[in-house]
């Protein structure tokens, strides 16, 4: 045999023991097992496990098979069993073969999730073989929901019907004393007074409307912090001076915001009327204006009634009040504080409440500031009530609430 016939033999033995050696570890590599994923059962049972409803699974005996955590945290499982209205809704539904709806409110909930849910609402459905699973869910918010719209649409059918019914019982006492002049301009001074509170309610309704529906304010412009006070304070001038009460304002501080001025004047204008007519005759209001931060505030202190800590949320609802008859008889809506609320939060800020019975209040507006400017070192907590006159009262920190409402409920 020649040289090149040994050569290519050699050549093939060597190609021959590479391709052998290659192709025995490939098939070592691809014979080794690898990590199965999960199988459709252990992805169910995830998906049971972070579902946001609470399921329970149960036998024909009533008893609980398997319940995710959510179920624990609505109250469905107690002591590892499951509610007794559970059971017999299960009962029914392995007799009827249907689904059947069960209510399972009020119920404690267990996990640290705050107080429990209002209404905890689900259904039992039959599995087959004596098997049925509960599923529930937290339907607290639309049971609030349904419950403020009701509160709602009676508190409007009152507020409206208050004045509808006074206008129409002194246009009868107009018509009876025609032939008396003075009884009749006593009682069309009275219906004018009926009509102004009728038509300030309707205007309220329709602004708190708006707000209510509208998102943070789209266009903002620059808006001079003075000049809101300013317009404010000329709205209200002619109140507090029928109730000899004197308003005190600080200097003109030069603060800008962005924001809706037609809308913020309105809001301010609120806090000062609030403020006036929950004060006793010749006693002090306060205005303020300072940089906390990011946020210009503007802050209106009484030395009036002040508002009890139980109240320091609800006076911030629609139609409530503190002191009804008083409301009514300064013209209030119950509306002001709702709108200010609101008109807060749609320019990403809030309203804050610091009051004390006896004492007085403080009601601070804070909105976003527009650029930089100065800042003082006043803390935040109590409000600065430095530019009322001292009172013999002793204020300490006890009692002293301070109330965030940024936000819509």
């Amino acid at each position: 045999m020649t040289a090149l016939g040994y050569a290519l033999i050699i050549v093939a033995l060597l190609v021959g023991a590479a391709g052998g050696f290659l192709l025995a570890r490939g098939s070592g590599r691809y014979g080794r097992a690898t990590p199965a994923g999960p199988t459709v059962a252990e992805l169910l049972q995830r998906q049971v496990h972070t579902s946001a409803n609470g399921v329970v699974l149960l036998n024909r005996f009533g008893d609980v098979v398997l319940h995710n955590p959510r179920a624990v945290e609505l109250g469905l499982i107690r002591d590892h069993q499951a509610d007794p209205r559970a059971r017999k809704a299960a009962e029914q539904a392995l007799t009827s073969g249907e689904p059947v709806p069960v209510d399972l409110s009020p119920l404690t909930r267990t996990a640290l999730r705050g107080r429990g849910p209002a209404a905890v609402l689900g259904e039992v459905r039959p599995l087959g073989d004596g098997f049925t699973v509960v599923d529930a869910a937290d339907e607290s918010d639309s049971v609030r929901l349904e419950a403020t719209r009701r509160d709602f649409v009676a508190n409007v059918s009152h507020e409206l019907k208050t004045p509808v019914g006074a206008l129409a019982l002194l246009a009868e006492a107009v018509l009876d004393a025609a032939d008396d002049p003075e009884e009749v301009r006593r009682f069309s001074t009275k219906i004018l007074h009926e009509s102004t509170r009728l038509g300030t309610l309707v205007s309220e309704l329709i602004a708190l409307s708006r707000l209510q529906g509208a998102d943070p304010l789209p266009e903002l412009t620059t808006v001079d912090v003075d000049a809101v006070v300013e317009e404010a304070l000329g709205r209200c001038r002619l109140a507090a001076e029928s109730a000899g009460i004197e308003i005190a304002v600080d200097e003109p501080s030069g603060y800008l915001l962005d924001g809706d001025r037609t809308l913020l004047v309105t809001a301010l204008s609120n806090l000062i009327d609030n403020a006036v007519s929950y004060s006793p005759p010749g006693s002090p209001v306060s205005i303020s204006r300072r940089l906390s931060g990011d946020f210009v505030e503007i802050a209106v202190t009484d030395r009036g009634i002040g508002i009890p800590p139980e109240y320091h949320e609800r006076v911030f609802e629609r139609f409530f009040r503190v002191d009804p008859a008083r409301s009514r008889a300064t013209g209030g809506t119950g509306l002001g504080l709702a709108i200010v609320k609101h008109v807060a939060a749609n320019h990403g800020g809030e309203v804050r409440l610091w009051s004390r019975p006896g004492t007085g209040s403080t009601f601070t507006l804070r909105v976003p500031r527009h650029g930089v400017g100065k800042t003082d070192g006043q803390p935040a907590g109590e409000p600065d009530r430095a530019a009322l006159p001292t009172r013999s009262t002793t204020e300490s920190a006890d009692g002293v609430t301070t109330v965030e409402t940024g936000g819509v409920r």
